[in-house]
């Protein structure tokens, strides 16, 4: 461990020096109910046990409930706003592009890892896929040894110079596991262990996939024996003197009708049958190469409209029967923290149940075998935010935030 230091002021918000390995844990989909029905049915007993002396809270993540905006979120301590990755996937305006967000470029602040990185911290940071690898390491340098940024995706092509470590698969000793797989978010957790006992960061944290959250729902055999092996690692960590944080990047919810097909709103068809064919232009920020969790659907979009028609368009679009809200740019933004430089004219919210398409013949569903789960809305913005060490100072009437999770962890828990 470091010798202790000043405070780290990052993005406007000050963190304590960490007196102890501070671990955060993002478990990608992690609607609350995973945790509380594993904790139920005995499959989590250590959490069950550290949350009775612990911290057990719920919190709101950021809207569009996805991936990237909220992982983003939760390591630079703030917004979308502040930030800019407001989705996976969004359409460059200035180039006339639709563009995947995981490039370092789109990123505005610098991350609490650099902050750290930066006053002589260890770094550690192991994430799922490939995808949010770059940005959650960006301006990292691992010359001197003191940080390492991998996926599991990837870890068979780690390098000292890219990454902090040679071949990550081999030093853990595990094959490469499948990008559609359990055992890739285990691989992390199996990582995040061996870190502590021969790299023993600082700060450490550790992203997970969401493939099981889309395919099981909470405390069916699947999604619990999913829990219990998390239980087991974090135990471990527990048992190497981590301060833990747990939260998620967003919920998940049923996205389809009673005979198990998805319940889709095609805005784009919908739009062309108003307007006339791509007068208006859909944004779907789901979008992302992992097509077979969710198809590219989920209960968020954006869509860029004509002045002259876009203030019926929208009105029409709010009164449509599974959309919970239309609001023009300004307003969503403003209500969810968003970049306006990065949204469409209008923000669309669907209703709990449904998911918001472009067009049918550009949404592939066949690798979906089962009912589809998915996020991106209000109703997927509950997530966890849980610690392992009493917060006794943490004000009780304090709007929390899955962005609070480092903040928690160096701040407010007791050593």
């Amino acid at each position: 461990m470091s010798s202790k230091k000043s405070p780290v002021v990052v993005n406007d918000r000050t963190y304590a020096w960490p007196n102890q390995p501070v671990v955060v844990v993002c478990v990608d989909g992690s609607e609350p109910a995973y945790i509380e029905r594993a904790i139920e049915d005995g499959m989590m007993p250590y959490l069950k046990e550290a949350l009775a002396k612990g911290t057990d809270h719920r919190a709101d993540c950021v809207v569009p409930s996805f991936t990237n905006p909220n992982n983003l979120s939760i390591v630079t301590g703030r917004p979308p706003a502040v930030h800019g990755i407001c989705g996976n996937y969004f359409y460059d305006t200035e180039n006339d592009e639709e563009v995947m967000m995981n490039d370092a470029k789109f990123l505005r602040v610098p991350t609490i890892f650099k902050a750290f990185y930066d006053q002589g911290a260890k770094i550690a940071v192991v994430t799922a896929k490939d995808k949010l690898r770059g940005l959650l390491g960006h301006s990292l340098s691992f010359k001197e040894g003191r940080a390492i940024c991998f996926s599991s995706e990837k870890s068979d092509e780690t390098t000292m110079a890219g990454n902090g470590i040679d071949n990550a698969s081999t030093w853990i000793g595990r094959d490469v596991p499948s990008v559609y797989s359990a055992e890739l978010s285990e691989f992390i957790f199996a990582c995040g262990v061996k870190l502590m006992d021969e790299f023993k960061p600082d700060l450490m944290y550790l992203s997970t996939t969401d493939y099981i959250q889309h395919k099981h729902a909470p405390g069916t055999p699947v999604a619990n024996d999913f829990y219990a092996m998390l239980d087991k690692y974090l135990a471990q960590m527990d048992e190497r003197g981590a301060i833990i944080t747990i939260t998620a990047d967003h919920g998940m919810k049923p996205k389809h009708t009673d005979a198990g097909v998805p319940d889709v709103i095609y805005l784009q068809d919908v739009l062309d049958d108003w307007l006339g064919k791509d007068k208006a232009r859909v944004i779907l920020p789901i979008t992302d190469p992992y097509v077979v969790h969710h198809g590219a659907l989920g209960s968020f979009a954006t869509a860029y409209i004509p002045e002259d028609i876009r203030a019926e368009t929208i009105a029409r679009l709010d009164a449509m029967d599974g959309i919970m809200h239309a609001y023009t740019r300004e307003e969503g933004c403003a209500v969810f923290e968003l970049p306006e430089d990065r949204t469409g004219d209008v923000i669309l919210i669907s209703t709990a149940q449904k998911v918001l398409g472009t067009s049918v013949d550009r949404h592939d569903l066949s690798a979906l075998k089962e009912p589809l789960r998915s996020h991106g809305g209000v109703s997927e913005q509950r997530v966890p935010l849980l610690v392992n060490r009493p917060t006794p100072k943490l004000e009780s009437d304090r709007r929390l935030r899955n962005f609070d999770a480092f903040d928690l962890a160096l701040n407010y828990a007791q050593a």
